[in-house]
């Protein structure tokens, strides 16, 4: 079974709300290929393309990516896709990128992860992180075999700068600030849907209901 139509919706929510694991299952449930914003954004840094050397500068600079380039950037990606359907991450994240997508396509839906402020500072406070391989580990349910070092290597964890609880608080609240208005403006569309919840299995359930009932899951074939 494939998608009977064309569907395009957004995912949101905090830093640590759980975006990553959420948008893989509906990847794998419905068919919807994965936009990350992040993910183009290294690429385009990495191939040092026209919009990537922009991006780089601003990034340098200690700036913010220009909404006009990074929605050029997207749209650039969304518009190879032709009539695929996707589930785009970290973008829009000001009302200036959600108007430009707005005006290239129709999107069907928007997911909001409400999860508890409290509770990604506690999660995310209670990451480690090795650096070299990039896998992740949380004291509190995923913790590594042996405290302090990474499963595999046994190298040291680390704890990134950004996972720490001074930190974590200033990213919250920055990203309340920005993401209000875009909120509010798909809130006024009629296309935003919230799912409220302090664990990505809790949530998923309700997301997974709510889905269905807006596209076909993708039929699964066995290996």
């Amino acid at each position: 079974m494939v998608l009977q139509r064309v569907f395009r919706a957004v995912i949101m929510g905090p830093p640590g709300s759980g975006k990553g694991t959420m948008s893989a299952r509906i990847s794998k449930t419905f068919g919807l290929k994965h936009i990350s914003s992040g993910d183009i954004l290294r690429a385009n840094i990495k191939d040092q393309t026209e919009l990537g050397l922009l991006m780089k500068s601003s990034i340098d600079r200690g700036q913010l990516v220009p909404d006009d380039v990074m929605s050029r950037l997207m749209l650039s990606d969304l518009r190879a896709l032709d009539h695929s359907s996707w589930l785009i991450d970290g973008f829009p994240r000001t009302v200036s990128q959600a108007e430009a997508l707005d005006d290239a396509f129709t999107v069907d839906t928007v997911i909001n992860l409400n999860v508890p402020f409290q509770t990604i500072k506690q999660r995310l406070s209670s990451r480690w992180t090795h650096l070299s391989s990039g896998r992740v580990y949380n004291v509190d349910f995923n913790p590594p075999k042996v405290p302090g070092l990474d499963d595999v290597t046994g190298e040291t964890l680390v704890q990134r700068e950004d996972d720490t609880p001074e930190t974590v608080t200033r990213r919250l609240k920055a990203y309340q600030n920005q993401t209000e208005p875009v909120l509010e403006f798909y809130r006024s569309k009629g296309v935003l849907e919230i799912f409220s919840g302090t664990e990505t299995n809790k949530i998923w359930p309700h997301v997974e209901a709510f889905l269905r009932r807006k596209v076909s899951p993708v039929e699964q074939t066995a290996a």
